[in-house]
């Protein structure tokens, strides 16, 4: 089983906590819980995602899964709009900078994904090429 997402997932979650964490420490509580804000609004989404992407349909061809994906992707797009406009309404005080900063490096998470992927890549390959 493939764990390339959850793993994702954890690490964006991990990576937004320690990151509130250090804000909360340096610069007080409205910096440390708007960046785990951020991180949130990070990883809701991309775990509606994930699960459009992982769990089973009934129709296993591609077809299925592309539309899965889109549904997915489409969804993951309302999630981070709701999610944004829900904490710049409902938050006070909030520190934009923070929040953003939360959300982009858990975003950039995502990228580790694709070097898991090609390390599992190159584990699973023999000598003659397949």
């Amino acid at each position: 089983m493939d764990l390339t997402i959850p793993r994702v997932l954890i690490g964006q979650f991990l990576v937004g906590v320690v990151l509130a964490a250090v804000l909360w420490g340096v610069f007080g509580k409205v910096h440390g819980y708007s960046a785990f804000l951020g991180s949130l609004i990070c990883v809701i989404p991309n775990a509606f995602l994930a699960l459009r992407l992982v769990v089973p349909r009934r129709d296993p061809g591609a077809r299925a899964l592309v539309n899965a994906a889109w549904i997915g992707e489409i969804g993951k797009l309302a999630l981070t709009v709701l999610l944004f406009s829900l904490v710049f309404t409902l938050v006070r005080p909030l520190n934009a900078a923070a929040l953003f900063a939360g959300f982009i490096v858990s975003q950039l998470v995502t990228l580790s994904g694709l070097l898991m992927r090609s390390e599992q890549v190159k584990d699973t390959e023999n000598s003659n090429g397949s």
